[in-house]
């Protein structure tokens, strides 16, 4: 420490040095933000000042609550999408690097977006919202409010049912559900949306490398749980009772809101779901899952045109 303060002091001898340092130290003491730091701390002295005027220097130099900053990316400070504050350490100044606005926006963006699992959804499902939701067509508007009353009423442990929004192709099923999980997720709430064709397939598969058991408790557990397409299919006797069927009991005794998307009413999918691909007829099985299904989810039709044409 004693070498650093003589050649601090040669430092100091050297021609123009002093005037430069002079000027610095009249630069940061002067500047608003230090004064308004030394006015709200009492404690602060001069030499606390000198001692620190390093410090105090790369403060003045940082951009605070982005005023600087036209965006994240272009972010002027040392971390980026962190600012400055100064705070007392013993007998010196130091700074301390919080989050700025908009890095704290940005955070909350990716977790609100990690909130939503997905599994072979389209992305501007995805990217749904209940106040882009198309009111043009009336015949949309019981299931539209269907789905404001539901996030209205919805809270965690609270038992409330889902919807199971079934209607024609293309009048926007899907993009309900969507809405629906973007608004939890601005709430914290997680979800998941699967479609349900393309997950069975995969639950087919999991089965070679011993992966079905973790996979199937995922979805049995998440709080919002959202069945895309139900009925698009192929039935057999072991996507309906081992797969769907455990799914169904196990968030029905845990009252987890369950949301399902189909072409078919209930008495549709139900005679879907008595015949197996092989032609087997198993009407009390199917009859199993459809009391599961509406325990779980209150039919809502959806009408009006085809809105991929």
């Amino acid at each position: 420490m004693e070498r650093i303060q003589n050649a601090f002091g040669q430092l100091i001898q050297r021609e123009g040095f002093k005037e430069r340092y002079e000027a610095l130290k009249q630069e940061v003491m002067s500047h608003p933000r230090v004064q308004e730091f030394v006015n709200t701390h009492e404690e602060v002295t001069s030499s606390m000042m000198e001692r620190s005027l390093m410090k105090l220097y790369e403060y003045i130099g940082q951009s605070v609550s982005c005023e600087d900053c036209p965006n994240l990316d272009g972010c002027k400070n040392m971390i980026q999408g962190y600012h400055p504050h100064l705070v007392i350490q013993g007998k010196t100044i130091d700074i301390q690097y919080d989050r700025c606005p908009r890095k704290v926006a940005y955070d909350e963006r990716k977790k609100q977006q990690s909130l939503i699992q997905s599994v072979y959804i389209p992305r501007e499902i995805l990217e749904a919202n209940m106040a882009t939701v198309d009111l043009g067509d009336p015949q949309r508007f019981p299931a539209i409010l269907a789905a404001e009353h539901f996030l209205e009423e919805y809270e965690p442990g609270k038992r409330v049912q889902g919807i199971y929004f079934y209607g024609a192709f293309g009048v926007g099923k899907t993009y309900i559900l969507g809405a629906i999980a973007n608004a939890l997720a601005e709430r914290q709430v997680s979800s998941m949306l699967i479609y349900l064709p393309e997950f069975l397939r995969e639950m087919k598969g999991s089965i070679q490398d011993n992966s079905i058991g973790d996979k199937l408790d995922a979805v049995k557990r998440v709080p919002v749980l959202m069945i895309d397409d139900i009925g698009a299919e192929g039935m057999s006797s072991f996507v309906r009772d081992d797969i769907l069927g455990t799914i169904l009991q196990f968030r029905m005794l845990e009252n987890l809101p369950t949301f399902f998307t189909s072409n078919f009413d209930f008495k549709g999918l139900e005679h879907h779901l008595t015949y197996t691909q092989r032609g087997e007829e198993e009407k009390m099985k199917a009859a199993r899952i459809m009391e599961r299904i509406k325990y779980l989810a209150k039919p809502v039709e959806v009408l009006g045109g085809n809105r991929r044409v």
